[in-house]
């Protein structure tokens, strides 16, 4: 077989690379990638039975299971083939993963490897049509795939090209980011929803005390908040003081003597409730009050729990009627009981401060509970409106974490919530697990 200089030269820069990159960052991944975006030589292409190869149409990407690349056109030797396309590292992989026994491999007309170590035979006994990789890839595919994935040190693999990213395909990729991070957290409620029987206002109590609790408390919240029959709750929270003692007394901090009158007012109060319906107290111990602001003490968010289940009858379906950022400030903008403007727990009296809910708290209520839950019950209805989703969290501030300032250091900077949201899962579940290949930053480099 008789090759020109420039294919010489290509098998050549193909060898040192695949010999020099590490084995864990080539995978089918990187060649799946190379076939759908056509960076071969397709002029040149030759099967290993040296017939000529011509791709017309290199087939619908396969996420499932099956061929890789289904409903493919080309020809070989001028006659045409309509099929499907399976791709491995190695042909001997068709007889590790079984496919000579799957007839959903039947109808495999090619098979792109990225090296040759076996014949694979059709069920007619001739060897199946095979292409092997290596040696007709564009030198640019392989230097864009080195730079991105053999530098180990990098916070991501491409925090030195990312901010030359053009603002048409980083914008829609970011909503795009955004709706996943959005459906993701969607599918997470569904296991709530299901505990509740589909009740939609009991899950949203239970998820707003999860985020009431934040990171430090949110299981303890989201412990105390399943720990009540929300039927019990619905008719305790016409009384604030029964439903006060009820959250305080199931919550483990009604349990212990204090001569302070308001503790045993609420003691009382929680014994006659947890006798007439046999409720029982999770462990007070869970939660944590070390190294937190005073504002954010456990005992202090479920006083401010309390008046909003007390202010507002079914809250979550009043939550769906809001549309502006400033109608959700105004619906949480309550008063907590006068105990505790002179308090942060049981113990002691402070100077007296309002003890209101915040607007960047409220931020986080929007951006962790009532957008995903909102989400996802115009999702159960099949009337999802994106452009309000958009509306709203474009409105809220943009968080402040390491990754987010991180982000901003190599010149990606957040303006809203939207793109926090974006970034974050951006990070998360694109750069951490190094799905460069699924990413339209990644693709964009990876075509330059």
């Amino acid at each position: 077989m008789m090759f020109s200089v420039n294919t010489i030269v290509k098998i050549y820069n193909s060898i040192m690379f695949f010999c020099t990159l590490k084995t864990k960052t080539m995978n089918e991944d990187f060649l799946h990638y190379v076939w759908k975006y056509h960076l071969f030589d397709i002029h040149n292409l030759r099967t290993t039975s040296n017939e000529e190869l011509v791709v017309l149409n290199a087939g619908l990407h396969n996420q499932n299971s099956g061929p890789d690349f289904l409903n493919a056109q080309l020809k070989i030797n001028n006659q045409f083939w309509a099929g499907n396309v399976e791709i491995h590292l190695k042909s001997s992989d068709w007889y590790a993963h079984n496919h000579e026994i799957d007839k959903n491999y039947d109808a495999v007309i090619l098979h792109v490897v990225w090296e040759d170590d076996t014949t694979v035979f059709m069920k007619n006994n001739a060897p199946l049509p095979t292409l092997i990789l290596k040696n007709f890839i564009l030198d640019s595919a392989i230097k864009n795939y080195q730079n991105l994935f053999s530098v180990q040190q990098r916070w991501i693999p491409c925090e030195q090209e990312i901010k030359t990213i053009d603002a048409f395909t980083f914008d829609n990729w970011k909503e795009r980011l955004f709706f996943e991070r959005l459906e993701r957290k969607s599918n997470e409620i569904n296991s709530v929803l299901s505990n509740n029987n589909n009740d939609f206002e009991a899950t949203f109590f239970q998820l707003l005390a999860k985020n009431f609790g934040l990171k430090v408390n949110a299981d303890p919240f989201f412990a105390l908040a399943k720990s009540i029959d929300f039927n019990v709750l619905k008719k305790v929270r016409f009384d604030k003081h029964q439903l006060e003692a009820l959250l305080f007394g199931q919550a483990g901090f009604l349990e212990e003597n204090r001569e302070e009158k308001h503790h045993e007012e609420l003691k009382k109060e929680y014994q006659y409730l947890q006798h007439k319906y046999k409720l029982k107290p999770i462990a007070k111990f869970q939660f944590s009050f070390f190294r937190m602001r005073p504002n954010n003490f456990p005992t202090i968010r479920i006083a401010q729990l309390v008046v909003l289940c007390h202010q507002y009858q079914n809250m979550f379906s009043k939550l769906l009627e809001l549309e502006k950022l400033k109608d959700f400030y105004a619906f949480f903008n309550v008063d907590v009981h006068p105990f505790w403007k002179t308090h942060y727990t049981f113990e002691k009296a402070s100077k007296s401060s309002p003890k209101k809910i915040t607007k960047s708290f409220i931020d986080l209520l929007l951006i962790n509970t009532i957008i995903p839950l909102k989400f996802n019950y115009q999702k159960s209805r099949g009337e999802v409106s994106e452009s309000d989703f958009l509306d709203l969290i474009q409105q809220i501030y943009a968080e402040k974490n390491s990754v987010i300032n991180k982000f901003n250091y190599i010149g990606v900077s957040s303006k809203s919530a939207y793109d926090s949201q974006a970034l974050l899962e951006l990070k998360n579940n694109y750069c951490a697990k190094k799905r460069c290949l699924n990413c339209a930053i990644g693709v964009k480099l990876l075509k330059k």
